[in-house]
């Protein structure tokens, strides 16, 4: 008899997440139409990491690939882990960057909770021939 797999719940799942935030306004902003965001900002700090994380990526305030996760994921170059809640979102900390940033309530649009470790990569976007 066959020992039945164990399938971990949805919630579980690496799920990897992309957005491409640019600068509008002098603010990092991100479009996604999957959950109707236009121009979302990131503020509080999270504007400030991904300052850093966007330094050597050359075009980064015309867009670059925000790529996200719960779990971690070959490549991803932060962790940010969940510190307290605050007005609906949750501060993050990059122990590496001592930085913290905050995460508005859209962070629910991708997670059902707020993760406790979200792992990070920040690449550039291949604009081809532009």
């Amino acid at each position: 008899m066959t020992k039945p797999i164990d399938i971990e719940p949805e919630s579980e799942r690496n799920s990897i997440r992309i957005i491409n935030p640019y600068k509008f306004a002098g603010a990092w902003v991100f479009d996604d139409d999957n959950t109707n965001l236009v121009r979302e900002p990131f503020v509080e700090g999270a504007d400030d990491i991904i300052d850093v994380m966007t330094s050597q990526i050359e075009g980064a305030e015309e867009g670059f690939a925000l790529i996200f996760s719960a779990q971690p994921f070959p490549g991803s170059t932060l962790e940010l882990l969940r510190v307290r809640e605050e007005f609906g979102g949750w501060w993050y900390r990059s122990e590496a960057l001592d930085m913290e940033g905050w995460l508005c309530p859209a962070l629910f649009l991708y997670f059902e909770e707020a993760p406790r470790q979200l792992h990070c990569k920040f690449a550039p976007i291949d604009r081809g021939d532009e």
